[in-house]
């Protein structure tokens, strides 16, 4: 059988997926939660407790208790390991371990009669890893950008402006605050690299697509920066592991999984990467012009980009695509925060909020919101406050309509500096089974709007990936279209396409939009006489 596994290391969670890349089946899908299943770790929601809200932790044994416990999963279930061609994985991106010099030996000394959590506890310099939930980092990215020069400078480096949660950063801070440990820390890994690691008995590398989001790799040369690594902390570059391209077969399973679980001594282990990279893959992301926009707690938008160009604005992320080409990531807070505020300060149900979009006019009248019910990451607002432009706060109906055009008009504006024409999205997340909200999405978007059954694309993603990258260089070899068919692909009869009419009251709306952020937030010229001419046209049509 050619049967591929794919793991993710999640936040709450530990998953496995297996395919049957010959017969397109899906053979399993299975998770450990932390919380539920590993309670002796402490957490809630994966996650240590902390007085301070800003620092957030996760114990790295915990993650390798759940590998035992998901094997141990698996094998009860009757799944034969042996089958396994190759392995890949998705790690929670920007996370870091810290690991002593006694880890390259307890690595390649595993006993399958021990625990893993057991065997690597000694090898740990670090008791905790800083994770991407961590937002503590402040003083450090200040610190970093005014080395290198400014954010624009660090983000046309790395792809990214420097974030809290990234783990240069997070490194910064280790070695500046607890420089005993960080002298004691013989390599530096992310989750992925970490998870991958113990999977083969060795120090892993770590691939292009989650070392790009570090903030420490050079995003065009695909590799280490000297710059980014100089300016974050003493002696990084020797605890750094090497940097790979994201199909790297990186080596044989490690004995431990033979002895213990059944697996092959053959069974080869590709390079593991982040979650945001792998979930590009677990949605069939693989050529420019395609986008998926998940529409969760927060609002997501990510594609794939052909070369690296990079926000002016400092806005949204760059990452290495395991295609060999790039992708961007932005994130919008207010997803479904703001979608739910309206809801419950109004008290209505998600069919009364459907049947209002779709008996409301497109453009609102000129009437707009701006949704920052929270502070916002894209644009970035500091303090939560929903501002509005002719829109009073009783109209139900006008707030309804006003939050979604305001979530797809910002999406859409704040995606230009892509420089990609989205011609297709797939669209995921809770609020994507509305098809009004989806209507406004492509119509806001010109663009042909697919709703895509997502489960755990950071697994399956890792999954494909291992198929990939397994089978790259032999007879066997096939294409990304060949290896995504069948499993991420969206529901090809969901489509919906934008209305010609629409798209045209949206191409100005767009504009107005971005003329009232510009007031609100950077003091721009009052849009309320446009708005004003804007609402006159719509009644006149």
């Amino acid at each position: 059988m050619s049967v591929y596994l794919g793991l993710d290391s999640s936040t709450q969670s530990l998953s496995a997926i297996a395919v049957n890349i010959v017969t397109g089946e899906t053979l399993l899908d299975v998770s450990v939660s932390f919380d539920e299943r590993l309670p002796q770790f402490g957490t809630e929601n994966g996650v240590l407790p902390n007085g301070d809200p800003n620092v957030v932790h996760a114990d790295p044994l915990m993650w390798l208790a759940a590998l035992d416990l998901l094997f141990a999963d698996l094998k009860a279930l009757g799944f034969d390991f042996s089958s396994v061609k190759a392995i890949s994985g998705s790690g929670q991106q920007h996370g870091s371990v810290y690991l002593n010099s006694r880890a390259t030996a307890v690595l390649k000394g595993l006993e399958a009669s021990r625990r893993l959590d057991v065997q690597l506890q000694p090898a740990l310099a670090r008791k905790t890893s800083p994770i991407w939930m961590d937002s503590s980092t402040t003083e450090e990215c200040k610190a970093i950008e005014a080395n290198i020069g400014s954010r624009a400078a660090v983000a046309e480096l790395t792809g990214s402006s420097c974030f809290e949660r990234f783990t240069g950063p997070q490194i910064k801070k280790f070695a500046d605050y607890d420089a005993t440990k960080y002298a004691k820390t013989a390599k530096i890994h992310l989750v992925s690299s970490f998870m991958a690691s113990v999977m083969i008995g060795k120090h892993a590398p770590i691939d292009h697509g989650d070392g790009s989001g570090m903030n420490l790799m050079d995003i065009k040369k695909k590799d280490w920066s000297d710059t980014m690594v100089k300016a974050t902390a003493s002696g990084l570059s020797s605890r750094l592991p090497k940097l790979v391209p994201s199909d790297t077969d990186i080596g044989r399973i490690n004995k431990y999984f033979v002895d213990k679980f059944g697996f092959k001594t053959n069974t080869r282990v590709i390079a593991w990467s982040g979650d945001n990279p792998c979930s590009l893959i677990g949605v069939g992301l693989i050529k420019p012009g395609h986008a998926c926009i998940s529409l969760g707690t927060s609002d997501t938008f990510f594609g794939a980009m052909p070369t690296p160009k990079i926000s002016k604005e400092g806005e949204g992320h760059v990452f290495s695509s395991p295609t060999g080409d790039y992708m961007s990531l932005i994130c919008f807070l207010n997803g479904s925060l703001a979608r739910e505020h309206i809801k419950e300060q109004f008290n209505i149900g998600w069919d009364e909020f459907s049947e209002i979009l779709a008996t409301t006019r497109p453009g609102n009248h000129g009437k707009i919101i701006l949704p920052y019910f929270s502070p916002e990451i894209t644009p970035h607002v500091s303090k939560a406050e929903a501002i509005r432009y002719g829109l009073d706060t009783s109209d139900l109906r006008g707030k309804v309509r006003g939050v979604i055009e305001a979530q797809m008009a910002s999406i859409a504006n704040h995606s230009k500096w892509m420089g990609v024409r989205t011609r297709t999205i797939y669209a995921t997340g809770g609020a994507s089974a509305n098809r009004e909200i989806l209507q406004v999405m492509a119509d806001m978007n010109n663009a042909s709007v697919y709703q895509f059954k997502a489960g755990n694309t950071a697994a399956l993603g890792a999954a494909l990936r291992a198929a990939h990258g397994h089978l790259k260089g032999t007879k066997a070899e096939l294409s990304w279209d060949a290896v995504i068919k069948g499993f991420a692909e969206p529901v090809k009869k969901s489509i919906i396409k934008p209305d010609k009419e629409t798209v045209k009251t949206y191409k100005r709306f767009r504009k107005l939009y971005q003329a009232c952020e510009d007031h609100a937030l950077r003091g721009g010229e009052d849009p309320s006489p446009a708005l004003k001419e804007f609402s006159r046209e719509l009644r006149g049509k």
